[in-house]
């Protein structure tokens, strides 16, 4: 299974006048815990783009569960779910300290080729590494 885990300490900056994490800061911890996995695996967005790929992502979902808070850690659980044709689909799971569940999430990213705008295929180095879920 492609998945990796990642830890977050909520800054301040990320949070209300509650001490309570803005809705939107999530989609920043996703992108940080799916560049963790990527890079766990070899691969580097910067590398890829060097290459004319880009990921931009066209679908996020998220669930809030449970509030997290200004200093807490957040472990981000994240899994490669699919690649199909041109898009690969990311599951995430955030965790308190205490091990509740705090969001469930998943993004659809789709490879682009940097020159045309269009979708395309993944590039072999994708196919290679995560052969398995394809």
């Amino acid at each position: 299974m492609l998945s990796h885990i990642s830890e977050i300490r909520v800054r301040y900056g990320e949070t209300d006048k509650m001490g309570v994490v803005y809705y939107g800061t999530y989609p920043l911890y996703l992108e940080v815990a799916r560049t963790d996995l990527m890079r766990k695996h070899g691969i580097v967005y910067r590398n890829l783009e060097e290459n004319g790929i880009q990921m931009p992502v066209v679908h996020l979902e998220c669930t809030y569960v449970k509030p997290a808070y200004y200093d807490d850690v957040i472990t981000i659980k994240t899994l490669v779910k699919e690649i199909i044709g041109s898009r690969i689909i990311f599951e995430y799971e955030l965790y308190n300290k205490d091990n509740q569940l705090l969001n469930k999430a998943n993004t659809t990213l789709i490879f682009v080729n940097s020159i045309t705008g269009k979708p395309c295929r993944p590039p072999a180095v994708i196919l290679e590494k995560f052969k398995e879920i394809i």
